[in-house]
């Protein structure tokens, strides 16, 4: 897969950080480090769609563009 090859490119915004924490509400030092943690997870759902990856994990869905490896955004997931 991919996006786990390129861990070591996963990142945010400065922006993206705010959000991420607001949305899955989490209040981690390092919410990228957090993101890969649970990107890792066995459990780890992974799908590619258009120019995004979405891994569902845990209760909670994370948004990584397929190119930049840029962290859009994380939300829980929706029951």
């Amino acid at each position: 897969m991919e996006l786990l090859d390129n861990l070591d490119k996963v990142h945010t915004t400065e922006m993206g950080v705010g959000r991420i924490k607001r949305n899955i509400g989490v209040d981690v030092e390092d919410i990228v480090e957090y993101c890969i943690d649970k990107i890792k997870q066995d459990n780890a759902v992974i799908e590619r769609k258009g120019k995004n990856y979405y891994v569902t994990v845990d209760g909670i869905i994370i948004t990584v563009n397929a190119s930049s490896y840029t962290i859009i955004t994380a939300h829980k997931e929706k029951k």
